[in-house]
């Protein structure tokens, strides 16, 4: 693979409720128009944080002026802020965004985690449509979530499978104030009716001990129909990241395989799912390298080929998130100080790949774009 063209989605602005911009995702469109979203706020975690959302017509080069179209709802009496918004194209022209909103009521001033205790605020999933390529939208409308889940963490964009079907991965979580050990998991919902309901919640990646945790999966479908998922793995026992590991399902995710050790560290991007079964991964390396980086693999069982690698970004200047965290609570609590990651890969309509992410300070942070071609 090789780079071929950088640039900046959304720029921070110091001292402004856009000095940190993190979060972005891209979704390129049947029309050629390419949608990117990102999130706002005075810092990392701030009770004004805002998904903003730009367009392009030429591939990711240019964007247009940002928008807002989106407002969090009060859930239950509650007021909140919306954290994440994906996009998918369902169908041509008809949008699926998926949000997760943070209770910012019933703990006011707390931080989304409680580095006590390894809990988080009060969360919940909502999805809103829109029929007009996303110029306007529906009203927010909440998943249900059984209680076994607890505050939801979404982790991808809705995705389509092959039936027309959709999926919607999601992160568990214990409640704040809860200092019982914590059993995380990621489970997968799918949808039959367009993502009006959804059904009982399929574990994708477990471990009963409690000891390992897999967070952040990430979710891509080939044109096949078998879905692929990455994940940021974390070893509580010895406070150590481990790899990125795989799991696939070929039954539209009713059974999984056993996880994979792809043999690079440690936070794994969205993926691009090229025509041809080709997967471009791009990941974080935090504690190695200090850089994101990305691979190519021949198909979505495939290794990753260390010969295809490219870099990114390299972090230069030294921060807290070059040193490991004692326990998982403190190190989540510590998510604020992060100032690099988070990237998100979309196929663009002449074979490119495009991968956002954010890097800057702990005072200013903006999204940037990199452009691969992933035949050079």
């Amino acid at each position: 693979m090789k780079i071929v063209e950088r640039g900046i989605l959304a720029q921070g602005v110091p001292g402004t409720d856009r000095a940190v911009m993190t979060f972005p995702s891209l979704v390129a469109l049947s029309s050629g128009e390419l949608l990117g979203t990102c999130r706002a706020g005075s810092s990392k975690d701030a009770d004004d944080e805002c998904p903003e959302l730009y367009r392009s017509d030429d591939g990711g080069r240019s964007w247009s002026t940002r928008t807002r179209p989106w407002t969090a709802p009060e859930i239950e009496g509650m007021k909140g802020t919306l954290k994440i918004c994906y996009l998918t194209e369902t169908s041509p022209g008809n949008l699926l965004a998926a949000s997760m909103w943070i209770d910012r009521q019933t703990y006011p001033g707390q931080g989304l985690f409680n580095p006590k205790t390894e809990g988080c605020l009060p969360m919940a999933i909502l999805l809103a449509e829109s029929d007009d390529e996303g110029n306007t939208w529906s009203s927010w409308r909440v998943v249900p979530m059984p209680e076994e889940v607890g505050p939801p963490s979404l982790t991808s964009p809705v995705f389509q499978l092959g039936d027309g079907s959709l999926g919607l991965s999601i992160e568990s979580n214990k409640t704040y104030r809860d200092a019982s050990k914590w059993y995380q998991k990621v489970v997968f919902f799918r949808s039959l009716d367009g993502g009006l309901s959804w059904g009982e919640p399929i574990v994708v990646g477990e471990d009963l001990s409690g000891r390992i945790f897999n967070w952040d999966q990430r979710v891509g479908v080939a044109a096949d129909g078998r879905i692929v998922t990455f994940l940021w793995t974390y070893d509580n026992e010895t406070r150590q990241y481990l790899n990125v590991h795989r799991r696939l399902s070929s039954d539209r995710g009713e059974t999984w395989s056993a996880a994979q050790d792809l043999g690079f560290p440690d936070q794994p991007a969205h993926p691009a799912m090229l025509p041809d079964g080709r997967v471009v991964l791009a990941w974080v390396d935090r504690y190695q390298t200090h850089s994101i980086r990305a691979r190519l693999s021949a198909d979505i069982d495939a290794p990753f080929d260390p010969a295809s690698e490219v870099v990114l970004y390299t972090h230069q200047e030294p921060s807290s998130q070059d040193f490991p965290q004692d326990d998982a609570g403190e190190l989540l609590g510590e998510m604020s100080l992060w100032i690099f990651g988070l990237p998100f890969a979309e196929v663009l309509p002449d074979g490119d790949v495009i991968i956002v992410y954010y890097a800057g300070s702990n005072y200013s942070m903006s999204c940037y774009w990199v452009r691969l071609n992933p035949n050079a």
